[in-house]
């Protein structure tokens, strides 16, 4: 697996985004949680993967988007680490869920903690 994060990646569709929040299973280590649904998709990718951060906690677009840029860098840098021998397909969307601003560093060790989470209760060792 490699550590881009292209259009390929992205989590675009709304049929699917819908489907993940209304029947995906979640885990959170705050200040991030996890939305991921079990899945097919119908190119040769394992992960797809979205970000989000409220509105409502961020005020400023300018705010909303450091936090997602800094959330898709943490990710781009350790699904290798974590996803590389999965055989099965996941939705996966990533929610801030803090109502401050927050470090690169901080995101990352979180990001690590909630992917070991995540392999933890659904086994793809």
């Amino acid at each position: 697996m490699s550590l881009k994060y292209g259009k390929k990646d992205k989590l675009k569709s709304k049929k699917l985004i819908e489907q993940l929040f209304a029947e995906g299973d979640s885990l959170t280590v705050f200040p991030l949680r996890l939305v991921y649904l079990k899945t097919n998709f119908n190119d040769n990718n394992n992960l797809k993967a979205g970000v989000s951060v409220s509105k409502k906690l961020h005020k400023t677009a300018v705010s909303r988007n450091r936090i997602k840029r800094l959330i898709r860098e943490a990710y781009r840098l350790n699904k290798s680490a974590y996803f590389n021998n999965s055989s099965t397909s996941y939705a996966l969307m990533i929610l801030y869920i803090g109502k401050k601003g927050t470090t690169f560093d901080e995101i990352n060790e979180t990001m690590k903690k909630l992917f070991q989470k995540f392999l933890d209760k659904t086994l793809i060792k």
